[in-house]
């Protein structure tokens, strides 16, 4: 072992001594790998980095929330039929909560879009939401300041509302919002409470750009015939599956069907979400990698070259060292060390380019260089290294030293 590990040393020595005489050519060498792994580091974070925002922005759907719409999130059967279902009604948030003995909350939601203004600041993109008292408790967000509204307020209809974090970010650039009055539509509302920032990629779907309003009163200023998607929180997780049958049957009764007639609604759940992500996450990582991938293979192309050069220029060192009693693994090694250090040395430069550009990239889509990625990556440039060096190496190792010292 002792033995080995000199002669890695050795082999490394006079790898890093070769690469310094050839300052140049060593650099030139090394653009393909750095080229290669600044594509397959940046397409690694730009996964990570999307994999982690769908998974906080699924967070906000609960697992053990069950949303009653209208709608399918996804379907394959004909869009004609659902969207021709009849509409769900507020009505039937009360007769859930009567009925179902798996609820531990039940609110139902309905949405618009309108403009919200507070002084000389105004936000075009915000989706005003009425809601219940009990919509907290159904949804994974979390009160940042203040509170939510009560039922009191919400059965009164009173012009009261809790914002999302984009809200205040656009509306209250400095300052506490919390008892200011805004403007939805030219109707006020008083912030009571504001919503910690939720982040994702489902933009219209998270709560940061949303105003939360009684649902009384939103049906007063908005108008009350909108589709309403109704939100239950179960009680208990494990209970999930028959929460879904037991609302499923409820649901049926009040919509008056009838035994063998399909249901008008849907029962949506966050892992219809996690379920149809995971193949397209799965395919897109696939075919980015194998894309970047290809400059990894050309940059590899690029140092098997250059070190089949190397060791036609080193003929005679290989003889003489042949010659003295170095044995053909040592050869082996001293050329795989080269290329492996070659290939390192890349590595490391494209991380270090990779970094900032990530940070630039993150402007426009979510990454994320978590430190798996850079193990990776330093993982890639070495086996690139030790595959692109093995042919000249072996060459080298199986030279006959009579031969290689009559090289000219």
């Amino acid at each position: 072992m002792a033995y080995f590990l000199t002669e890695l040393r050795e082999g490394l020595v006079i790898s890093i001594r070769a690469i310094r005489a050839n300052k140049m050519r060593s650099v030139l060498t090394t653009l393909g790998i750095i080229i290669g792994i600044v594509s397959v580091t940046l397409m690694a974070t730009a996964i990570e980095g999307v994999n982690r925002a769908f998974e906080k922005s699924a967070e906000a759907f609960g697992t053990d929330v069950l949303y009653i719409q209208k709608f399918p999130w996804v379907s394959n059967d004909d869009w004609s039929t659902i969207r021709n279902r009849r509409m769900l009604e507020v009505s039937y948030a009360a007769r859930i909560e009567r009925q179902s003995m798996f609820a531990a909350a039940v609110a139902p939601v309905v949405a618009t879009g309108r403009r919200v203004t507070y002084g000389d600041n105004s936000m075009e993109g915000g989706f005003i939401s009425g809601t219940t008292s009990q919509y907290l408790a159904t949804a994974g967000v979390s009160l940042g300041d203040g509170r939510f509204f009560t039922a009191e307020e919400s059965n009164g209809g009173r012009p009261v509302c809790v914002v999302g974090a984009t809200v205040v970010e656009n509306l209250f650039p400095r300052g506490d919002p919390i008892g200011k009055t805004i403007r939805v539509s030219g109707f006020p509302y008083t912030i009571i409470g504001t919503l910690e920032k939720q982040g994702g990629i489902f933009g219209q779907f998270t709560a940061d750009t949303r105003v939360f309003v009684p649902l009384n009163s939103f049906q007063n200023q908005f108008g009350g015939r909108r589709d309403v998607t109704i939100q239950v929180k179960v009680a208990d997780l494990k209970q999930l599956d028959d929460a879904k049958l037991e609302l499923e049957g409820i649901m049926r009764t009040i919509r008056g069907l009838t035994p063998g007639k399909a249901n008008d609604f849907n029962i949506n759940q966050q892992e219809i979400l996690t379920q149809t992500f995971a193949p397209i996450s799965l395919v897109i990582a696939s075919i980015g990698l194998f894309i970047t991938g290809l400059s990894l293979f050309v940059g590899g192309i690029g140092i098997m070259n250059i070190m089949f050069v190397s060791v036609t220029e080193r003929t005679r060192e290989i003889g003489i060292r042949k010659a003295i009693g170095a044995k053909r693994r040592t050869i082996l090694m001293q050329f795989l060390s080269e290329a492996a250090v070659l290939c390192l040395l890349g590595g490391l430069i494209g991380l270090a380019i990779a970094f900032p550009l990530s940070l630039i990239v993150d402007q426009f889509l979510p990454t994320a260089m978590p430190l798996s990625v850079v193990f990776i990556s330093i993982g890639i440039s070495l086996v690139v290294g030790l595959i692109s060096g093995f042919l000249p190496a072996y060459r080298a190792a199986k030279m006959d030293p009579v031969e290689a010292l009559r090289y000219e």
